[in-house]
């Protein structure tokens, strides 16, 4: 038996450390959470995602009372970039969300299960690595692919 170890490259940021593009990423997934819509959970999520053509495409979470029919904010957001731009390849995706409280999560949020196995998908369409910025109140993490979100994914790569 070998034992292995799994380590993720994640680095600590607060908003004033990050370069003028990720700023602007955050601002947009910030605005995004605001358009989200959750009867249900009252957790608004807003995910950006910056392509390789310079577009930014935004999209919140939509939940359904026929759960789980409903979708993520960070999948929204996905879809509607590659059906809106489907020769442009991620380059970043920044997530943000507000609480049950109305304020926005003092801890960054991470994607769900399904939107790191979606996510992932765009990041292998892209041919290279697609930063995540993960979004709290004061505190930015930042990891440098989505694959570092799921380094046992379920891939051909």
């Amino acid at each position: 038996m070998k034992d292995l170890s799994i380590t993720i490259p994640v680095s600590q940021r607060t908003y004033d450390e990050l370069t003028d593009a990720e700023r602007n990423l955050v601002d947009l997934a910030r605005e995004a959470y605001g358009r989200a819509y959750a009867p249900y959970s009252h957790f608004h999520v807003g995910a950006a995602i910056l392509l390789d053509n310079g577009e930014t495409v935004t999209g919140s979470n939509q939940e359904n009372a026929a759960f789980p029919s409903g979708t993520c904010a960070e999948r929204t957001a996905a879809y509607y970039a590659h059906s809106a731009h489907p020769q442009a390849g991620f380059k970043a995706i920044a997530i943000a969300a507000r609480g049950t409280d109305g304020q926005e999560i003092e801890s960054p949020v991470a994607p769900c299960g399904a939107c790191r196995q979606a996510l992932l998908e765009y990041e292998k369409l892209a041919g290279h690595d697609v930063k995540v910025l993960l979004v709290g109140r004061d505190t930015i993490y930042t990891l440098p692919s989505v694959r570092s979100l799921l380094p046992l994914a379920f891939s051909e790569f």
